[in-house]
């Protein structure tokens, strides 16, 4: 099967190429445009190969009710209304333009996840080079068809998606015209611990869809996320932040700016580590053939002199015959005299 591939403003992004990094501003804004602008900057400073957003209001999200249904139960933001939440985290449109035009100079992509056709259509308008489906609204068929017909790139988060579900998102991108696909294996807890990640699922994914793979990593650490690309992870995506304590509803389980840079560099790393199928000597090991052992002459002999078992060693270094032709020297001439510490050879023995 071919190595399947997208391209995002000139960057292709497959097994072959270093793992797409993609740093999520998501609500780390913190309600200020000037520290929106801030983490672009840091992103491109850590060497982050995007900024991603979401593009969403409170009323396009969901309901202004105070209901039960609408009141979030346990975890990070327990005892909050869906609005309030996202009356909180949401990116103002407006900024969307100087935040776009910002990255531009900066000389780094920058894309957003929408949550619903108007967003999209926001987007399109400053000519978003690609598009995220977020893994809540990877059942949201209409909205995946919708950006699949912009025809840019798409990608689609999965957590909370079963492999029907994830079947489902990927044939309605496909059929409403999307040619560059790729999904990230996730799991939507938040902060999620790292044994509810199951990285062993990506390299199944990997051969399942047959699509560009990666990981929307939302552990506290860059550890699963490096561990993923050994297992064919090509696209990163953790949330990002300017620090961790800054009191926002994703603060506290982003990366820092170090923590960024570390992922980026990491990342790279494993990905240039995994290399291919080669049991060849590495150029790095040239220069350590001295330390193996070899077979040298421990008398000095005179021409046709019979090579006796006491007269040959195995020794280090390693520039004369593998220890393994022992058998094959003895009892046979020489065809030239040697001294003694003489390196056993070939042309230094008399043809049977």
């Amino acid at each position: 099967m071919d190595k399947p591939n997208i391209v995002i403003e000139g960057r292709e992004i497959s097994p072959y190429q270093p793992p797409y990094i993609i740093a999520e501003l998501s609500a780390n804004h913190n309600g200020k445009l000037e520290t929106a602008l801030r983490i672009v900057e840091e992103a491109a400073k850590a060497g982050a190969d995007a900024v991603k957003l979401q593009t969403y209001r409170p009323d396009t999200i969901t309901l202004d009710s105070e209901t039960e249904d609408f009141r979030i139960k346990g975890g990070l933001w327990d005892g909050r209304t869906l609005y309030e939440l996202y009356e909180e985290a949401h990116m103002p449109w407006e900024w969307h333009k100087p935040l776009f035009e910002h990255a531009e100079k900066l000389e780094i992509p920058i894309f957003s996840s929408p949550f619903d056709n108007s967003a999209v259509d926001l987007l399109e308008d400053l000519n978003a080079p690609a598009y995220k489906i977020a893994s809540f609204e990877a059942v949201d068929i209409p909205l995946i068809r919708y950006v699949a017909s912009t025809g840019k790139p798409m990608i689609i988060s999965t957590g909370m998606a079963d492999a029907e579900e994830i079947q489902e998102a990927i044939e309605a991108a496909r059929e409403a015209g999307c040619k560059q696909l790729a999904i990230l294996h996730c799991v939507s807890g938040y902060p999620a611990p790292a044994g509810d990640y199951n990285l062993r699922t990506i390299p199944d994914m990997i051969e399942r869809y047959g699509l560009v793979t990666g990981l929307s990593d939302h552990t506290l650490d860059n550890t699963t996320a490096i561990a993923s690309v050994v297992l064919g992870a090509s696209i990163i995506e953790k949330h990002f932040t300017l620090d961790r304590n800054g009191g926002g509803p994703d603060d506290s389980f982003s990366l820092e700016p170090d923590e960024l840079a570390a992922l980026c560099r990491d990342s790279k790393t494993a990905w240039s580590a995994l290399g291919a199928v080669d049991y060849g000597r590495k150029s790095s090991e040239q220069g350590n053939a001295q330390f193996r052992r070899s077979l040298y002459f421990v008398k000095s002999l005179k021409k046709g002199d019979v090579i006796t078992p006491d007269s040959v060693r195995s020794v280090r270094p390693g520039f004369g015959l593998s220890p393994k032709d022992f058998d094959l020297v003895v009892n046979r001439r020489l065809s030239a005299a040697v001294d003694y510490g003489t390196a056993v050879t070939w042309d230094l023995v008399e043809k049977e």
